[in-house]
């Protein structure tokens, strides 16, 4: 996948940041500050597809500077244009860039070049709610309690923040 084009500059992340820093010193106020930059795809190592969309595909990648793994959501505009769906990306991204909860995926940043925009999204390790219950012959009580619980809270989450 070669890159060329206009990048947006975005905020690294906590995790990320802290991943390169790879240290537990206490931060003043001027530490604190936001390290902006610009990334690009040359910034991450691509692995394995995760999944497949109507727009684009998801990957396994790993930042090479930090070594953090993500999921890069790979988006083609040429699609998102014929749907009329740059305004609703737009709101998407927006929205999940401040949502902070344990059971939504967190969004780093985002960058694109000249045919496509990439989403910079927290990696769910054990994989998504809906490849476990696909796994499942049996769903338990007990555990659809504790699902639709999580569900529950990050919707009551979202609902609080507009």
């Amino acid at each position: 996948m070669g890159v060329s084009g206009r990048y947006c500059r975005i905020p690294i992340m906590d995790s990320i940041q802290s991943a390169r820093n790879n240290n537990d010193v206490k931060k003043t106020n001027t530490d604190i500050q936001k390290d902006t930059r610009e990334w690009c795809l040359n910034d991450f190592e691509i692995g394995r597809p995760l999944g497949r969309g109507k727009f684009g595909s998801v990957y396994l990648a790993r930042e090479i500077e930090s070594k953090f793994l993500v999921a890069l959501k790979v988006l083609y505009k040429s699609q998102m244009r014929s749907h009329n769906m740059k305004r609703q990306l737009r709101r998407e991204i927006e929205n999940q860039y401040h949502l902070r909860h344990p059971n939504i995926s967190r969004l780093y940043g985002y960058f694109h070049d000249s045919d496509r925009v990439y989403i910079v999204l927290e990696f769910a390790q054990k994989g998504s709610l809906f490849s476990h219950l696909q796994k499942m012959e049996k769903f338990p009580p007990q555990l659809a309690a504790k699902y639709m619980y999580q569900l529950a809270s990050a919707m009551e989450y979202c609902h609080q923040k507009n």
